[in-house]
């Protein structure tokens, strides 16, 4: 297969961990045969300092033309005090919605080998196997009107939580979807007792979980899930959350795995291409200095093998040499225990091919 792939490195970390994904690609392509065309484009910080713009129309343009978008990360400290519109982050709403990705995929699984790495006792972890699918394109995060205004005479600022009923259907159905083919039970989480916006999620949730009788369906306030989360996460198998939500939920799980550096993502729509990313941040304080953990990176390229190009054995090799890497005692910074040798972010892409190379090898 030939696959055009846009490439967004972004912000800090976000160029040297893209590289290492695209090493892994180019192993990958090699094995299968494959031919992936990459083309770079501009996203977030990097293009406010170039073109004045988080978001420039010709990033647009080449996402739209692409099979699938690769993004490291965007946004720091150089940004945060421009005005909303030109912030870093605006640049990855943008795209999103240019893209209609209205579905992120975040999948949680706990590597046994990484116990020692996370802050939660083993018997906790071992065995977390979850997915959240978080709501892309809507709630607080655009909602409109949003904006500083002045209420009784002082300053107040304004933002709006809207959902309509298509919106929450579909993501709805992306879970039920993912759950057929996983252990059959999606958790849908709101804040009902509160929120209208989340009364009508429950009752949709409900309704689309008619049209699938075999998938249990719990309902699930937002606090007390960020709890079970750490008291009990493996009682989860899919959950399904609106946009603000799932973007805390999902950080908070990322740590029973040990560090925001083990999780991919993926942001998916209807028909166009993907994106996928790493959850991590582009963590300025070791830009630079090949400190940065690629693993997330990579398994995002998984992620795309998947979802947009339909290649599951390749994914599947690339997800087997990431656990190859962590069984075998390989450690960035970020996932090592105290005295533990660890390996920058070239070393760790270095071990990745090497089990690529080892299984392919063993398989044929």
């Amino acid at each position: 297969m030939n696959k055009k792939i846009t490439v967004l490195p972004g912000d800090g970390i976000g160029p040297e961990v893209v590289q290492s994904a695209i090493e892994v690609l180019n192993s990958v392509a090699k094995h299968y045969n494959h031919e992936f065309e990459y083309t770079y484009a501009k996203l977030g910080g990097v293009a406010i300092d170039e073109e004045n713009t988080p978001l420039p129309e010709e990033t647009v343009r080449l996402c739209k033309q692409s099979d699938g978008v690769l993004l490291g990360a965007v946004g720091g400290p150089k940004w945060d005090t421009l005005p909303g519109h030109m912030r870093p982050e605006k640049g990855l709403l943008g795209i999103r919605k240019e893209l209609n990705l209205f579905a992120n995929l975040r999948p949680v699984t706990a590597h046994e080998s990484l116990t020692g790495s996370s802050t939660l006792k083993s018997e906790v972890i071992n065995g977390v196997d979850l997915m959240i699918v978080r709501e892309l394109t809507g709630g607080l995060y655009f909602g409109e009107p949003s904006e500083r205004r002045q209420v009784n005479g002082e300053e107040a600022a304004l933002d709006t939580m809207i959902y309509s009923r298509s919106e929450i259907e579909r993501i709805m159905r992306q879970g039920f979807e993912l759950a057929k083919v996983r252990r059959q039970k999606v958790t849908s989480v709101d804040k009902a007792n509160v929120l209208e916006s989340s009364r009508l999620w429950r009752e949709v949730a409900i309704e689309v979980g008619k049209d699938y009788p075999d998938i249990e369906l719990e309902h699930m306030l937002v606090d007390n899930a960020a709890m079970q989360l750490i008291r009990n996460p493996k009682q989860f198998d899919v959950v399904v959350t609106e946009n603000m939500f799932g973007d805390i939920l999902s950080d908070e799980a990322s740590m029973l795995t040990g560090s925001l550096g083990m999780l991919p993502s993926a942001s998916i729509g209807s028909g166009g291409p993907g994106l996928y990313e790493p959850i991590h941040g582009s963590a300025p304080d070791i830009a630079g200095q090949n400190k940065a953990n690629p693993l997330a990176t990579i398994a995002s390229t998984a992620m795309m093998l998947k979802y947009s190009f339909g290649m599951v054995e390749e994914a599947d090799l690339i997800d087997a040499a990431i656990s190859k890497v962590l069984n075998d005692g390989h450690r960035t910074g970020d996932i090592s225990n105290p005295g533990e040798a660890t390996l920058s972010t070239t070393e760790m892409t270095a071990k990745v091919l090497e089990a690529i190379e080892e299984l392919q090898a063993v398989k044929n």
